[in-house]
């Protein structure tokens, strides 16, 4: 189930900026936009309710998203905590630990899946609308909701809805799970300068 979740970060790559508009926004329009975003770097906050829990678990840190190179999740709160993800493998790195690596020959179901994100990250339409029931909303003033229900394996077995927030930024993403849990992130500090990455964040992908 947690490898799931982290794969599921791969949405914000594909949400993550948008110019602001005066008309009424599109998916199409959406779809055109997400394509052409090199890179995104953002703050991230998440909190998760899980049912039982009386307090909810609250973590917060940097994110990166390239094109070219996949998700970079770094979790500075509660602990350190890095997630790399790209198209042949997932890296999970905790201080003082020898990374964890799961690959596309050891769990070819789990890249299966992180090709349909992929699908996400660049707007797929005809992807959405092959695994999810869609329902977009223009708010108005530039805002938008995208509602995302699961209707393929293993999507539907796990969530019951996905919601994207939005303006000029991908706000907030809310996922709502068969058993009952929320998890809300919220994104803020955008950058999406420079369109290249520098010599540092091309060393987050590098293990």
């Amino acid at each position: 189930m947690k490898k799931w979740r982290w794969i599921l970060l791969f949405l914000t790559a594909g949400f993550m900026t948008l110019n602001n508009v005066a008309h009424a926004i599109t998916l199409e329009e959406l779809q055109q936009r997400f394509a052409h975003q090199p890179a995104v770097r953002a703050h991230f906050t998440q909190v998760r309710q899980i049912q039982g829990m009386p307090q909810p678990l609250s973590s917060n840190g940097e994110m990166l998203v390239s094109q070219d190179k996949g998700l970079w999740w770094h979790q500075q709160k509660p602990f350190p905590l890095t997630l790399v993800l790209d198209d042949n493998r997932m890296v999970q790195v905790m201080a003082g630990q020898t990374p964890q690596v799961i690959t596309a020959d050891s769990n070819p179901q789990l890249f299966q899946f992180n090709h349909l994100m992929r699908a996400l990250f660049q707007a797929d339409r005809a992807v959405l609308e092959e695994n999810f029931n869609l329902a977009f909303n223009d708010l108005g003033q530039g805002k938008w909701r995208l509602g995302l229900t699961p209707k393929t394996s293993p999507l539907d077995k796990l969530f019951t809805a996905i919601t994207l927030n939005g303006q000029a930024n991908l706000d907030v993403i809310l996922l709502t799970d068969r058993q009952g849990d929320r998890t809300e992130l919220a994104f803020t500090q955008h950058r999406l300068t420079p369109e290249t990455l520098s010599h540092e964040e091309e060393q987050h992908f590098e293990f």
